[in-house]
C-alpha cells in the first residue's frame, strides 16, 4: 500500500472493527448468561405460581403459553399438565435446572418440589426464545457501532489528513524548488517527527551544492587551462607545417589528435552548458527554418569538402526556445550526418508543421543504425563503429547526448528512424509550436 494516509486509515479501521467484533462477541456471551439468569429466575417463579394455583386437584388441566410447558406430579401420578406437555415426565424429579427435548424444541427445565402439597412441579421454557432475546439485545447494541464505522472512518481520514499536512507542505516546498535553488528547506510550525527529516534533507542539499560547485569550478578551470595549451599547440603546428613534408603521416596524426582534443573540450563545455542546472536563459521566439539556414551557411564548407549534397526543405515555423542551444543541437546533428555519410552522399534538413508541433528532421544517406542500437547512440561516449566506411570518423561520442539534453530542455521528443534515402538514419525532434501572438492576447 503506497499511501500512508490510506494505510493508516485501513489499519485503524481494521483495528476498530476487530475490537468491536471481539466486544460484540463478548457482549453476546454476557447477554446469554444474563438472559439465562433472568429466564431461570422467571422459570422458578412460574413453577412456584403453578404450585400455588394447584390445590388438591381443583384444577385438572392448567394451560399456559405455547412457549412454556409444565407438569404437576404426585408420586408417580400426573395430576395436571399443559396442552403442549408430554404424558411422560419432562425431566427427572430431582430439584434443579436442566434441559430436555420434546415437541420438536429444546427446553430449559426446572424440577420444583412443593412441600405444602407434596407435589413435584416441572416447568419448561423453550431455549430458542432466550437466544432470540440475547441476539436482539446484542444487535441493538452493535448496530449503532457498525453504522458508525463510516463516520468514524471519515473522522479518522480528516484527522490523518490534518496530521500529514506538514508532510504535504514539505513535499510541496521541495517540488516547487527550482533546479538551481539549493537553499535550505524552511517549513514553519514543523512537527518534531519531521524535524529530523528536514535536517537530513538540508544536509543532503548542502552536500549536493558543494559537489555541484566543485564540479562547476573544475569544469570551468579545466576548460580554461586546456584551451590555452591547445591553442599554443595549434599555433606551433601551423608554424611547423611549412617545414614538414605534406605527406608526413606522423605530423598529420598529430594535427588530427590536437583537433580531436579541441573538439572534445568544446563538446564537454556544450554538454555542461546544456544541463538543466545551467540552462537559465529565457525562451524567445525562434524561427527554426531561418536558424537552420544560418547553421547550414556556417558549415557548408565542411560538406563541400566531402562533396556531399546538403538540402533544406520546409517553411518558416516558430517555436519558443533558446537560439544558442538550438544552434548547438542542429550543429551536432549536421556534424554527425557529415561524419557518417560517405563522400558524395546526401543530407536533408527539413522543418515542417505536424499536428500543432514543429518537426526538425536531419536525414543522411549513410550506412544507418540498427533499430536495436537506437538507444545506445544517445549514451555518453558511445560510438557505433561497426561499418568499415566510418571506422576512421573522428568524434568523442557526446554529440547526440548533447542533442538529447537540449531536446529535453525544450520539452521536445527526439526519435530515430530510417531515413528516406536508400540507406541512412533520420533524427527527428518534435517541438511544441509557439502560440500565435493573437492567441496569447485572447
Amino acid at each position: 500500500m503506497k499511501s500512508i494516509r490510506v494505510f493508516l486509515l485501513a489499519s485503524i479501521l481494521a483495528t476498530l472493527t476487530l475490537f468491536n467484533f471481539v466486544a460484540a462477541l463478548q457482549g453476546y456471551q454476557s447477554s446469554l448468561l444474563e438472559a439465562e439468569k433472568l429466564f431461570d429466575s422467571q422459570l422458578l417463579q412460574t413453577a412456584k405460581l403453578i404450585a400455588n394455583l394447584y390445590v388438591d386437584n381443583t384444577t385438572s388441566n392448567l394451560n399456559y403459553l405455547s412457549t412454556h410447558a409444565y407438569q404437576v406430579w404426585h408420586d408417580d401420578q400426573l395430576l395436571a399438565a399443559s396442552n403442549n406437555a408430554q404424558s411422560e415426565a419432562i425431566t427427572d424429579r430431582y430439584p434443579g435446572f436442566g434441559y430436555a427435548n420434546f415437541g420438536s424444541y429444546r427446553w430449559r427445565t426446572l424440577a420444583y418440589f412443593d412441600p405444602n402439597h407434596d407435589n413435584w412441579i416441572i416447568a419448561a421454557e423453550r431455549t430458542d426464545l432466550r437466544f432470540i432475546l440475547a441476539e436482539s439485545v446484542i444487535t441493538k447494541a452493535v448496530l449503532p457501532i457498525v453504522l458508525g464505522i463510516p463516520l468514524v472512518g471519515l473522522l479518522i481520514w480528516l484527522i490523518i489528513s490534518r496530521g500529514l499536512k506538514p508532510l504535504r507542505d514539505l513535499s510541496d516546498q521541495l517540488k516547487n524548488k527550482q533546479v538551481n535553488d539549493l537553499t535550505p528547506v524552511e517549513t514553519p510550525e514543523l512537527k518534531d517527527e519531521l524535524s529530523q527529516v528536514v535536517q537530513s534533507i538540508n544536509v543532503m542539499i548542502r552536500r549536493l551544492g558543494t559537489t555541484l560547485e566543485r564540479e562547476k569550478r573544475f569544469t570551468s578551470d579545466a576548460a580554461h587551462e586546456l584551451r590555452t595549451p591547445i591553442s599554443a599547440l595549434k599555433i606551433q603546428l601551423h608554424n611547423l607545417e611549412e617545414d614538414i613534408p605534406v605527406d608526413n603521416e606522423s605530423f598529420a596524426q598529430l594535427q588530427s589528435g590536437v583537433e580531436r582534443m579541441q573538439h572534445l573540450i568544446e563538446q564537454l563545455l556544450s554538454l555542461y552548458r546544456s544541463t538543466p542546472d545551467e540552462f537559465s536563459s529565457h525562451f524567445t521566439s525562434v524561427n527554426l527554418y531561418q536558424l537552420a539556414q544560418d547553421v547550414i551557411a556556417e558549415q557548408h564548407l565542411i560538406f563541400e569538402g566531402k562533396n556531399q549534397t546538403l538540402a533544406l526543405e520546409g517553411s518558416n515555423n516558430v517555436i519558443e526556445g533558446d537560439a544558442f542551444t538550438l544552434s548547438t543541437l542542429l550543429q551536432n546533428l549536421l556534424s554527425n550526418a557529415n561524419k557518417y555519410t560517405p563522400t558524395g552522399g546526401s543530407i536533408l534538413v527539413s522543418v515542417d508543421e505536424n499536428n500543432n508541433h514543429i518537426c526538425l528532421k536531419v536525414e543522411d544517406s549513410g550506412p544507418g543504425i540498427a533499430p536495436s542500437d537506437y538507444g545506445k547512440v544517445l549514451e555518453r561516449f558511445q560510438r557505433l563503429n561497426n561499418k568499415s566506411e566510418v571506422i576512421a570518423t573522428q568524434g568523442c561520442g557526446l554529440g547526440l547526448t548533447i542533442v538529447q539534453h537540449i531536446a529535453d530542455l525544450h520539452h521536445a521528443d527526439l526519435s530515430i528512424s530510417p531515413s528516406s534515402f536508400a540507406s541512412g538514419t533520420a533524427f527527428s525532434i518534435l517541438f511544441k509550436k509557439a502560440p500565435n501572438p493573437d492567441e496569447k492576447r485572447i
